[in-house]
Formats: C-alpha cells, sequence, structure tokens
C-alpha cells in the first residue's frame, strides 16, 4: 500500500532549470562569456551546484576555483528562486488528488533547505507534510538518511512509502530506506546511464502517468495482490 509520497524537487516536482540556468548566466555575464541555453544545462540541473558549474564551466569540485564559485552561484540564486520556476504540467492535479485522498507527500531533495523551502511554499502554499533539504540530516542522497526522517516525522512506514525523483540517486536512496521508487522521466534524468537502468518500481513520463500509477498500486495493495 501506498500510503505517503514524497517527491524529489528539481526536475520531479518543479521545473527549476528556469532560474537554475539563469544563475549561472548571469554568473557568466560577470565574466564576459555568452549565455547558455536552457537545453545545454538541464540535464546537470539536479546535480545542483556542483552540476551547473560544471556545465556553465567546465569546473569541478576538486579545482580550487570551485569553492567561490559555488557561494556565488548559491547567492544568486538565493535572490532569484522563483521567477520562472514553475510545477510541471499535471502536477498540481496530482497533488490535489492527493490531498482529496487524505494521503500526505512532501519535498525530499539535496537542494538546501533554505532554498528548496521557500521554492515549495511559493509553488504550493503550505500544504506539503513535510519539506527536507540536503543539509536537514547529516548526510544526504544518495544515504537513505532524508527519506527515513521524512517517514519518521509523518508517522509513515517506509515500506508503505513512494519516493519520486529523477536521479539514480534517487532510486539508491529510495531502495536503502525500503521504501517504492519510481523515476520521474520527465525530469532532468543527467547524462549517465539511462534510467531504464536505475532499477527502479517504473519509469514515469508525466504527472499524469505517476497519478494512474499510485492509484493502481492502491486498488491492487487493496485487492491483496503483493507490490
Amino acid at each position: 500500500m501506498i500510503d505517503a509520497v514524497f517527491f524529489d524537487l528539481d526536475g520531479t516536482l518543479a521545473d527549476t532549470c528556469p532560474d537554475m540556468a539563469r544563475t549561472v548566466n548571469e554568473m557568466r555575464k560577470r565574466r564576459g562569456l555568452a549565455p547558455l541555453t536552457e537545453a545545454h544545462v538541464r540535464p546537470h540541473v539536479s546535480r545542483g551546484a556542483r552540476g551547473m558549474i560544471l556545465a556553465a564551466f567546465e569546473v569541478t569540485g576538486e579545482d580550487p576555483a570551485f569553492a567561490a564559485m559555488r557561494d556565488e552561484f548559491l547567492e544568486i540564486y538565493g535572490a532569484n528562486l522563483c521567477i520562472g520556476t514553475r510545477l510541471f504540467p499535471g502536477m498540481e492535479a496530482l497533488l490535489d488528488r492527493l490531498d482529496r485522498s487524505g494521503i500526505p507527500w512532501g519535498v525530499v531533495t539535496n537542494k538546501f533547505e533554505r532554498f528548496a523551502r521557500p521554492v515549495v511554499e511559493a509553488l504550493v502554499g503550505n500544504r506539503a507534510a513535510i519539506i527536507v533539504g540536503g543539509d536537514t540530516c547529516a548526510r544526504a542522497k544518495p544515504h537513505p538518511d532524508p527519506l527515513l526522517h521524512a517517514a519518521r516525522v509523518i508517522g509513515v512506514e517506509p515500506k508503505r512509502a513512494l519516493y519520486v525523483g529523477d536521479d539514480e540517486r534517487d532510486v539508491q536512496a529510495a531502495r536503502a530506506a525500503g521504501m517504492h521508487v519510481v523515476v520521474a522521466g520527465y525530469g532532468y534524468l543527467g547524462d549517465g546511464a539511462p534510467p531504464s537502468q536505475w532499477k527502479s518500481d517504473a519509469v514515469l513520463e508525466s504527472p499524469a502517468a505517476l497519478d494512474a500509477w499510485i492509484r493502481n498500486a492502491r486498488k491492487r495493495s487493496a485487492a491483496g495482490v503483493e507490490q
């Protein structure tokens, strides 16, 4: 039975790429560089500041310049959190149905909580049962700690929860937490192995397909069919 649903934020609940791209392009402007298209940086959004800096400047976390560039990224992004960011099409309808069905839902992301919370609240108000950021627990995904923390706070057994994400680390975290897990095939997905190889329960191409999967999973469980 699916008694709770947790969403990753970037590339799963919301399309945050416009504001993340705006941030690195402001950094490029300061350096006299031409702007990049959203399509260029889109696959890297789920990797946060590290992924965006790599995509925009080919600077890795081991580079001496990285720490200062990360701080610059976070400062710019923090002032432009929800300008172009939107829920993915169909997500509002899914959240409405979860609310009507009495199924609590929340957000578990590696984005720092001080950024994640205002973004989520700008998009959906105070509807989320919990918001867990990348710095809420001692360890972020792919460790299971944030998901286990979310389940504990809202009072649901991990095996009765579903996690939805668009990065292989999301699947790894959910599996380690003992949760059901599906991939948001409409999300950013990165540039590594394809989602079909991530060993999730399903890869779903829209929030509407996710809605149908959840309803079917609950029907199957109610009928006594093991998930």
